[in-house]
């Protein structure tokens, strides 16, 4: 990946791509370009000031990408970081398979907070789209930050979480394949890492909150105390104001900036089949208003998942 340089976003004017503001707060849809592992850098540079500015873009008609491809192109914005205890899909060295019958991500969530280096960038391309529903929206935590009163952003940059992959993650289980999966998700590994509740995020400088799904609670207080802050700012985050929502159809890209967003995929389909391809980027380590870093308080591996593959909401052993 080559060096880039990168403006206060709100300053830039670009000149390689089509941007059109989809929200107030968030979200931007990026026309007139093909997706690949070969552009040219400007366009690279462009594609991360517009996820610097509007945390969440989107491409449409981007079928001719393969999971290599995407992958290739990923590779373009940063360094593949693979999940501790999701296995990728065959054939490929970063891409996880979305499926909805493995499992659905219906709760708010930013992707693998438990991890110290958590993602910085998730690229998300659809396969298969329900005809009605399936959504995701997001949320920007920047502008949630921004929108708290003095009071509560004193409070909110004195807090640390901690955040640990040990979490019910969909809300209910209807298979034996969603069973299974949700069972190496909590058992493979056994993360918990303490974030700031505010991080100052390394390109922008801007401030944003780290919360979602993964919070176990906050360092110093009990768990009743914990879940009521958690309600309080997690509200924050999700007012309408700060959201953007996208229609899925097959080809679509959605890239978001996942140290400034948290998202929820809707689960409002029934039995339909919602297919997507993930790839997400290595982040850096937050580091709180008070330039303390996160800190990782358990890491133990209980399971090597590197043979093990998972599509079509099943897990099995990579064929030799």
């Amino acid at each position: 990946m080559s060096q880039i340089e990168l403006v206060h976003p709100s300053k830039y004017e670009y000149q390689y791509l089509q941007v059109k503001p989809l929200t107030g707060r968030i979200g931007a849809e990026i026309s007139g370009i093909k997706l690949s592992g070969q552009l040219e850098d400007q366009v690279v540079t462009e594609i991360n000031q517009a996820l610097l500015q509007y945390k969440v873009v989107f491409f449409r008609e981007q079928q001719h990408l393969t999971d290599l491809e995407q992958e290739a192109f990923a590779g373009l914005l940063g360094t593949p970081l693979n999940h501790p205890s999701v296995p990728i899909k065959d054939e490929t060295k970063h891409t996880l398979a979305i499926d909805s019958r493995g499992g659905r991500a219906s709760s708010w969530h930013t992707d693998i907070t438990f991890l110290p280096n958590y993602p910085k960038y998730t690229i998300l391309r659809n396969v298969v789209a329900p005809d009605v529903g399936g959504d995701t929206v997001w949320a920007n935590t920047t502008a949630a930050y921004e929108d708290l009163t003095p009071e509560l952003k004193t409070l909110a940059e004195s807090l640390r979480a901690i955040h640990t992959n040990v979490y019910d993650y969909a809300s209910r289980v209807s298979s034996i394949e969603e069973k299974e999966g949700r069972k190496l998700f909590t058992t493979a590994v056994e993360i918990e890492t303490e974030h700031p509740l505010v991080r100052v995020h390394p390109e922008t400088g801007e401030k944003t909150l780290v919360l979602g799904h993964f919070f176990k609670s906050f360092s110093g207080l009990n768990n009743e105390d914990s879940r009521l802050l958690f309600t309080l700012f997690q509200n924050h985050i999700v007012r309408w104001e700060n959201i953007v929502r996208w229609r899925w159809a097959v080809g679509d890209v959605a890239i978001w900036d996942n140290r400034a967003t948290q998202h929820r995929a809707i689960d409002d389909y029934g039995d339909a089949l919602r297919i997507a391809t993930r790839v997400t980027l290595e982040g850096d380590i937050p580091v709180g208003v008070d330039g303390r870093s996160s800190q990782v308080i358990k890491n133990i591996v209980n399971q090597d998942i590197s043979d093990l593959r998972r599509d079509e909401g099943r897990i099995y052993k990579k064929v030799s």
